[in-house]
């Protein structure tokens, strides 16, 4: 068993020599191939500065000459040649330094690393030092088991003790006309003098634990302090593995982790020590790695509850010296920020976090506090070193962690409504500040953090229960922090000149501002009044959008103006279709809010004209029409009152503003008249749409006048289709483009409102039923004949005293129509008058109009009439 030990020992302590060996020539390669490289730039820069003064001394040596042949006298102007220009120098090129060739990877650089070792330098001496730990450790063991010496075992290992001091000391006196040979010789024997205090305390039971662990203790104390007295890498190492391992090999299984600890924290002080004198990284990292992994294994194999007030001093005294050993490095050693600096620098606060987590049991507000603890700290590092320009990375660094510290301390400590807003704030923020410093990573954070807060808020909903209190919840406050953060990230990228992307995040914020906005009013806002606050909250919004663009101009924000004065449209329709009447209280008191959101919006929107703000402004005019139309229908919906004046309730209304943008423009320009004109048509032709559109269907409607009885043309239908019709013309005839329309317009809407107040007449004073029926009626086809014959006849007298051809034509064409109507039609009702009545009247007009306009007029009569008419 004590064969075995001894075995063990030497693994331990020949393994880790070997590998800190290892490292240590890597890191002795890595530097001499960084200086070769810098060797080798200063070369070609010496190389390439050559070429660029050849020619400066070149032009020196020319310019010799040419001032000795200008003193000479001059020949005669007539032989004089212009000299050829001579050819500009050609620059120097400076050769571009060809790419290093990739180097070898870990595994081979190590062992190339242990190839060196046992290759180059004083090879003997390396050699020597390990067999003759080996051999000592050997003959201890042999001469215990034979008992081949009869000293006293005692004395045995005190001349080993005694010879491997004189070997340390004849080494130190070695150690500046022998470098190599001096430290390996120092490495070996205090490696033999620590297996001496081994033996004595494992194998023989000579030294107490104490006073074999404080032997130990000197033993690599002084390993140390030799080490930085040569500056000796390998050398500190070698003691602070051997630190490390001592309570290991010694321990006897019942010792207690507070005196572990207390030990580590000696070794470590050691490590800051040694780290405010030399700037070895290599040495750092082992005792960032014993420290926190022997901490963890002991943590995972013997920690309980009751053993927290014992052990987090520890921890938080290992964590402030690994917190101070990457800034004295910092310090000590000028340059950029190597892998081993990165290690400890965000090593230390993540493993120590995780240590604290597993110590507090998971305990979320404790947690959360050490979390703004380490925040408070990281962001005091940053400020303090922020002005050192060899430090900025290492400030950077501790920024980074701050910022993540406080960013993992919200969900610890708030919930998810709340994490939501914090991520979202915090995210806006790096957005803004990776703007400012133009860096990438910031703003991909900013945007990542932002996406967490929206999936906070997802969870947070899905898990919790109803609100209880509109507006001041946490679904809404935090919902509206995290539109408020897209709504600051836009901003950012708008200040920036990064529109697409402002817009990205403004639609982002938006919907967030709506989706709140609109849940708010399902939860607290009777079912029928919902309509009208999702109305109001449109127009408001749109109405801060329009403010926000008065003092920043952006097309987004002109857009959402717009679309929220089109809500008003909606808004109307869905009224109308709910309750049929717009205007219906108590959400009809809405409508106030429109006219005073919406009055001030377009005022604020004023300036150069966009498609924006046209469409604010059209929405604006469209949505006053419609409401008014639906509302005054849904007035007029009573028994009492007939169909007709309702056609006339949704058409009038139109009818004004069409007229208001032909007659009147500047009426309907206020406040926005600067780029009105250029519109008007467009808007105007809107309004006749919708006329044409009700102007048509009402044709084919009775248009009861009551409480009024019916006067044919005089009742509100007809005369609501004629004022229809008259404006059309009218805007025919001062239309250019339109002009030609003006008489076929004319002579269309004319028949059609002839025919349809013939038929409405016969079914209020003959009692003829309102249906397509009324059509098999001989008193419908009698009067339509008649009407048509009328109607034909004074197209051919009017044409033929006119001399308008095409008039005369259009009469001759509905003569032959109705002709044809008495063939097919009217000869069944041969057999009653009413039918007699239709060919005696058409036979009477033909004859009229025999008499009055026997013979179509000459076309150069109607030229001329045509010619006359148009003047």
């Amino acid at each position: 068993m004590s064969s075995l030990l001894v075995l063990v020992a030497l693994v331990l302590l020949a393994l880790p020599v070997a590998i800190v060996v290892a490292l240590v020539m890597v890191a002795g390669l890595r530097r001499r191939v960084a200086d070769l490289e810098r060797d080798v730039q200063a070369l070609r820069v010496r190389r390439a500065d050559a070429p660029a003064s050849a020619p400066r001394a070149g032009a020196a040596a020319q310019e010799g000459p040419a001032q000795a042949a200008f003193v000479e006298s001059a020949p005669p102007p007539a032989a004089a040649v212009p000299p050829p220009a001579a050819p500009a120098p050609r620059p120097a090129t400076v050769p571009l330094p060809p790419s290093p060739p990739r180097g070898p990877g870990t595994v081979e650089r190590g062992v190339a690393a242990i190839r060196g070792w046992f290759t180059e330098g004083n090879v003997p001496v390396k050699i020597g030092v390990l067999v003759l730990l080996a051999g000592v450790a050997a003959l201890l063991k042999y001469a215990s088991d034979q008992g081949l010496l009869r000293v006293p075992v005692e004395l045995r290992l005190a001349g080993i003790a005694a010879a491997a001091t004189a070997t340390l000391v004849f080494a130190w006196r070695q150690r500046l006309r022998r470098r190599a040979f001096a430290l390996s010789l120092q490495g070996g024997a205090v490696g033999v003098l620590l297996l001496t205090v081994f033996g004595a305390f494992r194998l023989y039971g000579l030294l107490p634990p104490g006073m074999a662990f404080a032997l130990s203790v000197v033993l690599v104390a002084g390993a140390c302090v030799l080490a930085v007295l040569q500056d000796a890498l390998a050398l500190a190492v070698f003691g602070i593995l051997a630190g490390f391992l001592a309570p290991l090999w010694l321990s006897t299984g019942g010792g207690s982790h507070v005196a572990l600890f207390s030990y580590y924290a000696l070794l470590n002080a050691g490590v800051f020590a040694i780290a405010w004198w030399r700037a070895w990284r290599l040495l750092n990292l082992l005792g960032f790695v014993f420290t926190f992994g022997i901490g963890t294994a002991w943590g995972v194999l013997a920690y309980t509850p009751t053993d927290f007030a014992s052990t987090e001093p520890f921890l938080l005294l290992f964590f402030a010296f690994y917190l101070a050993i990457p800034v004295l490095y910092a310090r000590r050693r000028a340059g950029g920020r190597d892998l081993v600096d990165g290690s400890l620098v965000f090593g230390t606060p993540l493993v120590a976090f995780a240590l604290q987590a597993a110590l507090l049991d998971g305990a979320r507000m404790p947690l959360a506090l050490c979390a703004l603890g380490l925040a408070a700290l990281y962001a005091a590092l940053a400020w303090t070193l922020r002005g050192r320009e060899r430090r900025a990375l290492l400030a950077q660094s501790h920024a980074l962690l701050a910022v993540g510290f406080a960013t993992l301390a919200i969900p610890l400590a708030l919930s998810a409504q709340a994490t939501a807003s914090a991520f979202a704030l915090e995210g806006a923020a790096l957005v803004w500040l990776g703007l400012r410093q133009a860096r990438l990573l910031p703003q991909v954070s900013g945007t990542a953090l932002q996406a967490l807060a929206a999936c906070a808020f997802a969870l947070g909903v899905l898990f919790s229960g109803p609100e209880h209190t509109p507006l001041v919840n946490p679904t809404c406050t935090s919902g509206l922090l995290v539109a408020l953060a897209g709504f600051a990230s836009a901003w950012s990228y708008a200040a920036a000149a990064r529109p697409r992307a402002a817009l990205a995040w403004y639609v982002w914020g938006l919907a967030w501002w709506a989706g709140i906005a609109l849940n708010e009013i399902a939860d607290f806002v009777a079912p029928h009044l919902q309509p009208a606050a999702a109305f109001v909250f449109a127009v408001a919004s749109g109405w801060l959008a329009a403010e926000v663009a008065r003092r920043r101009p952006a097309v987004a924000l002109a857009w959402t103006t717009a679309a929220g004065l089109a809500a008003g449209v909606a808004f109307a329709l869905v009224q109308a279709w709910r309750v049929d009447q717009p205007f219906a209280l108590p959400a009809g008191w809405a409508w106030l809010a429109f006219a005073a959101f919406g009055a001030r919006s377009l005022v604020a929107l004023r300036g150069p004209a966009s498609r924006a703000v046209v469409a604010a402004h059209a929405a604006w005019l469209w949505t006053w029409p419609l409401a008014t139309s639906l509302g005054l229908h849904g007035l007029l919906a009573g028994p009492d009152v007939g169909t007709g004046w309702r056609h006339v309730a949704v058409l009038l209304p139109w009818w004004i503003a069409a007229l208001l943008a032909a007659a009147r423009p500047a009426w309907l320009a206020v406040p926005l008249a600067a780029g009105f004109g250029a519109w008007r048509r467009a808007l105007l032709a809107s309004y006749m749409a919708v006329l044409v559109a009700g102007w048509l269907p009402a044709l084919f409607a009775a248009g009861a006048p009551a409480p009024l009885p019916w006067l044919p043309l005089l009742n509100p239908l007809d005369l609501m289709q004629a004022a229809i019709l008259a404006l059309a013309v009218h805007l025919a005839a001062t239309t250019p483009r339109l002009g030609r329309w003006r008489v076929p317009v004319l002579a269309f809407g004319a028949f059609a409102l002839a025919n349809a107040s013939l038929l409405r007449s016969l079914h209020h004073w003959a009692g003829v039923i309102w249906s397509t029926s009324m059509f098999s009626t001989s008193l419908v086809q009698t009067a339509l004949t008649l009407l048509w014959s009328v109607l034909g006849v004074a197209g051919w007298i009017v044409g033929s005293r006119r001399g308008l051809r095409t008039v005369w034509l259009a009469g001759a064409l509905l003569m032959g129509v109705v002709l044809l109507k008495l063939v097919l039609v009217d000869r069944q009702h041969l057999g009653n008058l009413l039918g007699i009545v239709s060919f005696i009247g058409f036979g009477v007009l033909c004859t009229a109009v025999g008499f009055f306009a026997p013979a179509p007029p000459r076309a150069a009569a109607a030229d001329a009439g045509a010619a006359g008419a148009a003047q």
